[in-house]
């Protein structure tokens, strides 16, 4: 709900959308890895209808280079 990444989950593994975000849930619960894993999500994958995550931006990188 805040940046989209469980949504982005879901649909790229085609669950549903509750079922990620509890999962996110649990693992923040126990360990706190949810919270790492969510804002690796953030960084690593694009916004809808763009090709380059945020990371690719901070960074200016773009993981669709071509070779000449």
């Amino acid at each position: 709900m805040i940046a989209g990444v469980a949504a982005g989950i879901a649909e790229f593994c085609d669950v549903d959308v509750t079922i990620v975000r509890i999962a996110i849930a649990v693992f923040t619960v126990f360990g706190g890895a949810g919270i790492a894993l969510y804002i690796a999500g953030w960084l690593l994958m694009p916004n809808e209808g763009t090709d380059r995550s945020i990371a690719n931006q901070l960074t200016g990188t773009n993981r669709h280079s071509s070779q000449s």
